[in-house]
């Protein structure tokens, strides 16, 4: 019977890097869930759910050589793998400002007083040096409703009046 293990990957962006880790989970008849895998900064990131029938440390192994010769850190652990139970955002919260200090933690700190869980957070810096600007995408589940979460982000914007933030409501169609 499987389990589920979380794999984390970090390293320099290269060509074949999803490419080398998908193959060897494949050819170790590794069942792969929910991943997430981006580029931030000049990095690539891996966020992988694996249904693998040995343990952490013989995945750790398997995978070890490819991560190495790619030059990435690899980090596993065991998880209770819940695959289709998603909760479907409602909200959807766009900042934009200029850079600082401090812009995530106030915002999403706001988010949590308003009772807003959040699903899925991207970020961004733009500009230049000289100006540079920054720019959230949040989506997420208000369980008090857009009403909480629209008053908590009054009460940040009140504070700081370099943020635009834009809040609207996620129509989610069931066929």
């Amino acid at each position: 019977m499987s389990q589920w293990f979380m794999i984390t990957l970090v390293g320099k962006d290269q060509v074949g890097i999803v490419a080398k880790i998908t193959t060897t989970l494949y050819e170790s008849n590794c069942n792969l869930g929910e991943a997430s895998m981006l580029r931030l900064g000049g990095n690539f990131t891996i966020m992988l759910m694996v249904g693998y029938k040995g343990t952490a440390q013989s995945l750790h192994n398997l995978l070890k050589p490819v991560a190495d010769s790619l030059q990435l850190h690899l980090h596993i652990n065991g998880i209770k793998g819940q695959l289709h139970q998603h909760q479907a955002p409602n909200v959807r919260v766009r900042v934009y400002g200029a850079d600082r200090v401090g812009i995530v933690a106030q915002v999403t700190t706001a988010l949590a007083k308003g009772d807003l869980n959040i699903l899925d957070l991207e970020s961004d810096v733009g500009g230049d040096d000289a100006k540079p600007f920054y720019v959230m995408n949040i989506e997420g589940f208000a369980t008090a409703g857009i009403e909480a979460v629209e008053t908590a982000l009054q009460e940040l914007l009140s504070q700081q009046h370099d943020l635009e933030v834009i809040l609207e409501p996620i129509e989610t169609v069931v066929m």
